[in-house]
């Protein structure tokens, strides 16, 4: 059988269009699910900064960062789409080679997002910790109108007293408070209670015995763990994006399309 090097030129060429049109294909498809995983981080940036914005007056600046990165991250994504989608419609090697690298680009930064998350829930404890013991002392000053009503909210909202206990009101600020001398919001409400409300027995039912370095604490690291998730599992699921865009823009280069 005669060597034609036409003939195998020609069903070179013709598979390597057919799987480039596959993955064309394919990665129109994956811009869709991009764009949904743009609104996805965003959501969960703008979750996160909800649920702490309450209390920014007392939680480090390490808590807003991550979410406040990952919304960033979240709107550049739909511009990233945008070369992905033109790049696979006209098979232009300039375009999806762009993508591509933007798209490297942000899953690395995804990945550092998502570290950084795992990080923060190891230090959660140490750094809440840390804000509930050095506001206390501004709870009740005249200055002090937010982080008092940050306090209220606190014990309130997540059934606690003081950092391990009630005592450390009196510890953070003796001339103050007192082991019978306490903020209300240490107290629950009384069912059916009329006129003065108190309770300044230790051993009292409606006194809030619970530390808020446990319920509020366990609150802020299931954030933080929800941030490390959320930019861990994108950034995989881009991962594969990345090799689509890769392996298109090889594929045009190979067959000589228009780079214009």
């Amino acid at each position: 059988m005669l060597y034609n090097p036409v003939a195998d030129k020609k069903k070179l060429k013709m598979a390597l269009s057919t799987s480039a049109n596959f993955i064309k294909y394919l990665l129109f498809l994956f811009n869709f699910f991009f764009a949904i995983t743009g609104v996805i981080i965003m959501a969960v940036g703008l979750t996160v900064q909800g649920a702490y914005h309450n209390f920014r007056d007392i939680l480090d600046a390490k808590f807003f960062s991550i979410p406040t990165f990952l919304v960033v991250i979240g709107s550049f994504i739909f511009v990233i789409a945008f070369f992905g989608c033109c790049g696979a419609y006209k098979e232009n090697y300039c375009m999806t080679l762009t993508f591509s690298v933007l798209l490297i680009l942000i899953f690395i930064l995804e990945l550092a997002a998502g570290i950084s998350g795992y990080v923060l829930r190891n230090d959660t404890r140490e750094l809440v910790n840390n804000a509930l013991n050095s506001s206390m002392k501004s709870y009740g000053a005249e200055n002090g109108g937010d982080i008092t009503l940050i306090w209220d909210e606190i014990q309130v909202d997540f059934d606690c007293c003081g950092v391990y206990n009630s005592s450390d009101w009196s510890r953070a600020n003796s001339a103050k408070f007192n082991e019978t001398f306490l903020p209300m919001s240490c107290c629950r409400q009384q069912t059916g209670a009329v006129g003065y409300v108190s309770c300044p027995d230790p051993n009292s039912a409606t006194l809030r015995k619970t530390g808020c370095i446990d319920s509020f604490g366990d609150f802020i690291k299931a954030h933080a763990v929800s941030l490390g998730a959320a930019g861990i599992a994108l950034a995989v699921i881009q991962f594969f994006g990345i090799l689509f865009a890769c392996y298109l823009a090889k594929q045009i280069k190979l067959q000589g399309v228009s780079t214009y």
